[in-house]
């Protein structure tokens, strides 16, 4: 029995198209990234003389080498204080069913509805206060802080659709409430885990206003902010500029191929929940 059909040649067309969409701008970046500072020519145009000089004047004007490292050590060390403090803030919110735990939770959502920008200047004055301005441990403290009410959110959704049938069999064997946490509910927490990790990494390794705020006025910067010193007032060196961003994708495309599988699962995972 043939089962392809005309429904199933429309829905190939789709996702061809839907697949040149997210291709081109890619094929613009990468294009204008190889392409000699001289030629003008439209972005779409394949480049004829391409050059991998860019990415070594980006590299060494725009101190990549130092701004990656920042950014790295940032959104590492700050996507595992966020999973860290948000599974273990979710997992009494989605267990005690005190009316205090519900008034903590909505306690927490505040930080999803008030925007930090209101925050600014008393958070800049206690960065200022406490020593932290040009430093990352700044960007560490503020994205901690920003990211644990929305992956406690995700992490509190998560846990309430698990049974507890485990984690009543090990309370009942003696383990207590951190042991029951660690040995049991977190390993079952591995697809919304692998989910926040990735939407957290992705805010925290692409933000500029953040870096661009705390870090002023010192020899640290980030990636975003490295990247924004091509853009002059009067001249922007995008040929550089757009090596600069390809050189800022590799880490990210690095991670992701790294960690396919476990990301693939852990939406896959999420989905069935």
């Amino acid at each position: 029995m043939n089962r392809y059909r005309r429904r199933t040649f429309l829905l190939e067309l789709v996702m061809i198209a839907a697949a040149l969409v997210v291709a081109f701008p890619l094929y613009v970046l990468v294009n204008l990234a190889i392409r000699p500072a001289g030629d003008t020519s439209s972005p779409i145009r394949p480049t004829t003389s391409p050059t991998l000089d860019n990415f070594s004047q980006a590299w060494v004007q725009g101190g990549l080498g130092g701004a990656l490292l920042n950014s790295v050590a940032v959104t590492a060390v700050s996507v595992i204080v966020v999973l860290a403090v948000s599974s273990l803030a979710a997992y009494p919110l989605a267990r005690a069913t005190a009316k205090w735990s519900r008034g903590m939770f909505l306690l927490i959502m505040l930080g999803l509805l008030l925007p930090f920008q209101l925050a600014a200047l008393p958070l800049y004055q206690t960065m200022r206060d406490l020593g932290l301005l040009g430093s990352v441990w700044a960007l560490v403290l503020f994205y901690s802080g920003l990211q644990v009410p929305f992956t406690t959110f995700l992490y509190v959704g998560f846990m309430r659709a698990l049974p507890r049938d485990f984690e009543d069999a090990a309370l009942i064997d003696g383990c207590r409430p951190l042991e029951v946490f660690r040995y049991v509910v977190f390993p079952m927490l591995k697809p919304i885990t692998v989910t926040a990790l990735v939407l957290n990494a992705i805010a925290v390794w692409n933000d500029f206003f953040t870096p661009l705020l705390y870090l002023s006025g010192s020899d640290q910067q980030t990636v975003p902010v490295a990247i924004a010193g091509f853009v002059g007032q009067y001249v922007a060196d995008w040929n550089l500029i757009f090596a600069a961003l390809v050189i800022s994708v590799v880490p990210i495309l690095a991670v992701y191929f790294a960690l396919q599988r476990s990301i693939i699962n852990g939406f896959a995972g999420g989905l069935k929940g």
